[in-house]
């Protein structure tokens, strides 16, 4: 989704607009939307900057967000990012102590009388400026005055420049270049090289790409854009079949609306692995469930022990699995991490968006046959936690014995362990010439019709031990939950008891991560 502005009130819709700006004086009533007599019996739809970028990925998503907006479906994962983008705006502003901002609180018209005053007054930089042109409102992150020009940002909270950033930032030139002179425009991201010292200080934490001349460009179709969505607003739901725009460049919340769950065949030819050659060639061929595909159609290994899997309805195991796992030696440690990533650096010493770990669940086989042990690490007080992490991981892990990891993120983790303590690098390099990953042997050797191409953790364990499925957790079921749990826990706000039972549901999620790995083992290896 686009970034949010910052206010989560409702948005007044066009005809407010446009019965509150003509009650004001003349010089208000300019900024009103300006529309073109041929247009006079299509009804006004509010095209906000957010609503116009919707229409660009798909005008039956516009037309749903502004006729049928209850059955949009907003996972965790987009209001965990739409935080992360109001966090980066305030932090944006402290590094322009000198900056305005144009408040919203006293609703749209005193907004936009604001933006006025502050402009006519020669501010030099201006955050949240209103503006408004042809029934789009938009709101500028800053602008900023320089030899009687203006230059406007539009602030993002990813690492890089994205082509959907360049729809945004013409959109916002478009409306605003309309009532004050623009010189430049710039996209203004994070730069993930940014390393927090402490104090509040983020200078240097964003860095500006001008955008000016690919701008220039887009602006000349807007026009065009705004009347082909108002035409399509106007009547009916537009028939547009599910496709790539469905999760380009955002995850459509309609998705399920669109694309109802009980049309899916049971065996998706897409659960082949990869994005292959013959998956596309097959679906083109009008090919849906892998079952009724020829056998002699696939090629790839891995593909015919799926196809083998789905047509049989029984588990394909290579006998090479057991060979493997049996190589194992003892004790053998099965590790797993719970990670946080910040947008904007909290611990000094560290960088956006970085993979910072805050838990680990070990459980120990000291012997064939001779029981299980278990340690683990959490530390929600709020403080740095990733040293004394690291400390307890390399006592409880000991010098020798494979760890068994599930893919290659626990190896990362340690790197990044590495970089952040460069004087525990001997003891955690050694650990990393331990790691035995298991994921790359299941991929190999084991499918089950009901992963649905998927060899993750939580597809495997359910096929092999249904007793530990994650559907049985409270709160915590998967990482995402596990960092918004972490978050809660660690706010200075968050009541004792209520961190108590957060802690108790985190270490048991974490725990059965590590035990689902045993578990996996002990059953191929018999």
């Amino acid at each position: 989704m686009a970034k949010a502005t910052g206010d989560i009130r409702r948005a007044p819709d066009d005809e407010e607009i446009l019965r509150e700006i003509s009650r004001q004086s003349p010089v208000h009533r300019r900024l009103a939307p300006s529309i073109p007599r041929k247009n006079c019996d299509m009804k006004l739809h509010n095209l906000s900057k957010s609503k116009i970028i919707e229409g660009l990925q798909c005008k039956k998503r516009l037309w749903l967000t502004i006729h049928r907006p209850e059955l949009a479906e907003t996972s965790d994962g987009a209001s965990d990012r739409l935080q992360a983008g109001l966090k980066v705006h305030d932090v944006f502003r402290t590094v322009y102590p000198d900056g305005i901002s144009v408040s919203y609180d006293n609703g749209l018209v005193h907004a936009l009388q604001e933006t006025e005053r502050l402009v006519n007054a020669g501010v030099a930089r201006i955050f949240e400026a209103t503006f408004s042109n042809q029934g789009v409102l938009v709101r500028a992150d800053l602008i900023e005055k320089a030899d009687g020009f203006y230059k406007l940002y539009e602030v993002k909270s990813s690492t890089s420049v994205k082509d959907y950033h360049i729809n945004d930032a013409s959109i916002q030139a478009w409306v605003i270049g309309k009532s004050i002179p623009l010189s430049s425009v710039f996209v203004t991201h994070i730069d993930n090289s940014f390393v927090y010292q402490g104090g509040n200080d983020y200078r240097g934490l964003f860095f500006s790409k001008e955008v000016t001349e690919q701008v220039n460009t887009i602006q000349t179709e807007i026009p065009g854009w705004l009347n082909d969505f108002r035409h399509s607003l106007s009547g009916g739901e537009p028939e547009i079949n599910p496709g790539e725009q469905c999760y380009s460049p955002f995850e459509c919340p309609y998705r399920s609306y669109c694309i109802p769950k009980q049309a899916a065949p049971e065996y998706p030819v897409e659960i082949l692995p990869g994005v292959s050659r013959i998956e596309k060639q097959l679906i083109e061929e009008g090919f849906v469930d892998l079952r009724d595909v020829p056998r002699d159609r696939l090629t790839n290994e891995r593909h015919v022990r799926i196809w083998d899997s789905v047509k049989t309805g029984a588990p394909q195991i290579d006998p090479a699995l057991k060979q493997e796992l049996q190589q194992l030696v003892f004790p053998r440690y099965y590790l797993d991490f719970e990670t946080i990533m910040f947008a904007i650096p909290i611990w000094v010493g560290t960088r956006p968006y970085q993979q910072l770990p805050f838990q680990y669940s070990c459980h120990v086989e000291k012997q064939a046959d001779g029981g299980v042990t278990h340690f683990e690490f959490l530390d929600i007080s709020g403080n740095p936690p990733m040293r004394s992490l690291a400390e307890q991981m390399i006592a409880d892990l000991g010098t020798d014995g494979p760890i068994i990891t599930y893919g290659h993120f626990e190896r990362m983790i340690i790197d990044i362990l590495i970089e952040l303590y460069p004087d525990l690098q001997t003891p955690l390099a050694a650990m990393q010439d331990r790691i035995f990953d298991l994921l790359p042997l299941l991929r190999s050797y084991y499918y089950h019709p009901d992963m649905n191409g998927s060899w993750s953790i939580k597809k495997v364990l359910p096929t092999i031990a249904p007793d530990l499925i994650y559907d049985n957790l409270e709160e915590v079921t998967n990482g995402m939950e596990a960092q918004t749990a972490f978050l809660e826990a660690i706010h200075e706000s968050t009541h004792p008891e209520r961190r108590d039972v957060l802690r108790r549901h985190m270490l048991k999620y974490c725990g059965q991560d590590s035990l689902a790995m045993v578990k996996i083992i002990h059953y191929f290896r018999t």
